[in-house]
This record gives structure tokens, sequence and C-alpha cells, in this order.
């Protein structure tokens, strides 16, 4: 499929780039991306909760009344689960969520969202840009030029620190590179926005 090149004033530059089928025009497969997303919210948990036990509960282990006769249940402990300030039966644990997904899986989960975007037209191609220095308002500017509403997402090339840091502290707007792209982050924009010296390097790490 082919792809008109914008510049950062939201002129068409009259130039188009053919984009890779293998890349850009496949099926999409949902269950992919649903293992990807899935590892990557995984990943995003600490797994830090923690509840006591009741080993771990504060208090006397004296038997709290006698054996038979009280006319209700035998009770040993205060520690025990059924009185209030007991420890908790089966109470979450410290643990680790993430869990292991082939480099096939991921390649296709992407390549799929990629194709997903394309195919609904949220997929655009614009000229590289820089800044002189870290400015929010120009960044801004570009997004006013480009007519962006909602969330938005800008593929860069490479690493561009004035350009992160003037889009940084736009609450709709999601920065990345084309070696970091994930799955997660391409579904959960309206958007898409690729530099154009980055779709070189997407085809080129997603193809091989």
């Amino acid at each position: 499929m082919e792809l008109s090149v914008f510049n950062i004033k939201g002129e068409d530059t009259g130039r188009k780039v053919t984009l890779s089928d293998a890349v850009f025009g496949v099926e999409p497969n949902q269950h992919a991306m649903y293992l990807d997303v899935k590892q990557y919210l995984a990943n995003q948990r600490q797994g830090t909760h923690k509840s006591k036990e009741r080993n771990e509960v504060a208090g006397s282990t004296k038997k709290i009344k006698k054996q038979k006769g009280t006319g209700g249940a035998r009770a040993g402990s205060l520690k025990s689960p059924v009185f209030v300030g007991g420890g908790r039966v089966f109470g979450p644990k410290p643990r680790n969520y993430s869990f292991k997904l082939n480099k096939k899986s991921k390649a296709a989960a992407r390549i799929s969202a990629l194709s997903l975007l394309a195919r609904d037209s949220k997929l655009s191609l614009i000229e590289s840009f820089n800044f002189d220095a870290p400015k929010t308002k120009e960044f801004k500017s570009i997004l006013s030029n480009l007519k962006v509403e909602g969330k938005s997402m800008f593929i860069l090339s490479d690493v561009n620190q004035n350009v992160v840091l003037s889009g940084r502290n736009l609450p709709k707007v999601k920065i990345a590179t084309a070696n970091d792209i994930n799955t997660y982050d391409l579904l959960n924009t309206d958007k898409v926005y690729l530099v154009e010296d980055s779709i070189s390097i997407i085809e080129n790490l997603l193809s091989a």
C-alpha cells in the first residue's frame, strides 16, 4: 500500500511511500495481539501484594476458652481467621507475573497491530523533524497543524532528546522509537504518525 508523506505543517509533500505488505498488509492475528498485550500488562505488575496469615499475625496463642461445654464452636487461638484481627486464609503473596512469549509471536503481534492501523486508516507518514531545544509549544503547534484529535503516537527512527522532552508532558501523546514499539501502545491510540526514516527500520526488524 502507498501512503502520502506530510510535513510538520500538515501539508502534503506530493511524495508517496510504498509500505511492505509483509508488515503493513497482513490479516491481523487476534490471538497473537492478545498474548503480547497480556504479557506487556503482566510485566507492569509489581507483584508486591502481601497479607498476613495466622502464623504471622501478632497475638496470644493461649487457648481462649475451654474445649467443651460453652455451647459454641471450639476455638484455640485469637489468630484464627474466623476472628476479627486474625490471619487471612490463602491471602496474596509476592509473586512474579511475567511469562515467556516467543519472539516470532511478538513480531506477529506487532505486524498485526500495524496492519490493523493501516487497514483502518489510522496510520500517517510525516517528514523527519527536530527542535533546536525542548519546546512543548512547538510540539503542540505540530499537533494543531496535523489536526490531531484524541490519543496519538509518534514513532521516530532513533532517540531524539529534544523531541521526546517536548512531547512528554502532553497527556495524550506517546513518543517511541522504531526499535521500541509494542503492541499495547499501537492498539491504545487513535492515530499513529510514522516518521519517514523509521519505516525501513520497522520493516527490517519485523520481517527478519
